[in-house]
């Protein structure tokens, strides 16, 4: 097996795993909101954790371990190629787990719960002393209008929105490419030194 080889398996393996773990963040952070926490500093904190900081986290190990499992030493062009890899199957894993099962199948009222927690923790978050009610009620319209707009997506926008999402992949793959390429050391004789 060549070395490119290598990096497309362990891409799409690395993706598989990647889109799992995204997966299983994204409705835990799903039934955290909903559900489990009463809390409006854990519904605040969460979206960013487990949207933004773990699934970083994730990526960044799974590009370390790709790197190692080939050796240790990847090219600019051999990482981002890896990496985009590993993040297209993820990109799919997600959306056939969490679009088409998890919230046609699963929670087909996923849209509706999370409104429901959205207004139930801004009713909370106006209680609290100083808070700026106009500002909480307005940011309250803006969620409404754009969950509204999540219920009635059409076939053009879901087209239009992977094709973005995938380049935006591609630039993503591009960035962590340039972190994680590690040449391999270049040894030169005294001789040819001089």
């Amino acid at each position: 097996m060549t070395l490119d080889q290598k990096i497309r398996k362990n891409g799409i393996i690395g993706g598989l795993l990647l889109g799992a773990g995204l997966l299983t963040l994204s409705i835990f952070s799903f039934y955290l909101i909903t559900s489990i926490t009463e809390s409006v500093t854990v519904f605040i904190i969460s979206p960013t954790l487990f949207s933004f900081i773990l699934p970083i986290i994730m990526v960044v190990v799974f590009c370390y371990v790709s790197r190692k499992k080939i050796g240790g030493y990847w090219s600019f062009r051999q990482a981002t190629t890896g990496i985009f890899i590993m993040f297209i199957i993820a990109y799919v894993f997600q959306v056939i787990g969490r679009d088409l099962i998890f919230a046609k199948l699963i929670e087909p009222k996923m849209v509706e719960k999370t409104e429901a927690a959205f207004i139930r923790e801004s009713d909370i978050m106006k209680t609290t002393p100083g808070a700026n009610k106009k500002q909480i009620d307005d940011n309250i319209n803006g969620i409404k209008q754009n969950l509204a707009q999540q219920k009635n997506i059409t076939v053009g926008q879901v087209i239009s929105g992977t094709g973005i999402n995938i380049v935006l992949i591609f630039v993503v793959a591009l960035i962590f490419g340039t972190l994680f390429k590690k040449d391999p050391p270049v040894y030169y004789s005294a001789e040819e030194k001089i």
